[in-house]
């Protein structure tokens, strides 16, 4: 039987207080560790931490997969070793992914929890600026659940 060393009281070793349990998140990781209450001191879960360098290693990959006409879908393969390292964290992957057409080249999969209210909003702004005034000012907004309320708006000045 194996024991989890965080199941353990741990003490602070600056200040020899008892250490508190919280879920630290970084870039949509969750990692476990515990937070001394005096000084914040902070340590990860070594487990979490080699799997966060994991995940950290296979984000900066860039893999090259082929796309294939299967009936009346194009399907894309994803690569073993990313499927390998869903498969071992707590969130298993289901049968079923959440795909989005984010923007023009780039589409995004959503893997294990169904989130049937999934929305993605973004604004962007560009200004273009010539002796301290505002030439040409671009307005984007983008509304995955509501695409018909989409806009695009170009204002120019007048000289």
């Amino acid at each position: 039987m194996t024991h989890d060393i965080f199941d353990n009281t741990i003490l602070c070793k600056n200040c020899n207080k008892r250490m508190e349990k919280v879920n630290v998140v970084r870039n949509s990781y969750i990692l476990r560790a515990v937070v001394c209450p005096a000084c914040n001191d902070k340590i990860i879960h070594p487990v979490d931490e080699q799997n966060y360098n994991k995940f950290i290693n296979l984000r900066n990959k860039e893999f090259n997969v082929k796309m294939r006409l299967v009936g009346n879908s194009y399907a894309v393969s994803i690569p073993k070793e990313i499927v390998s390292f869903m498969n071992t964290q707590k969130s298993m992957m289901d049968d079923m992914v959440r795909l989005c057409f984010e923007e023009m080249g780039k589409l995004s999969l959503s893997f294990g929890e169904n989130k049937e209210n999934t929305r993605v909003i973004k604004a962007r702004e560009v200004r273009v600026v010539k002796n301290g005034k505002s030439i040409i000012h671009s307005k984007q907004i983008y509304d995955s659940a509501h695409p018909e309320k989409n806009q695009n708006k170009i204002y120019r000045s007048k000289e």
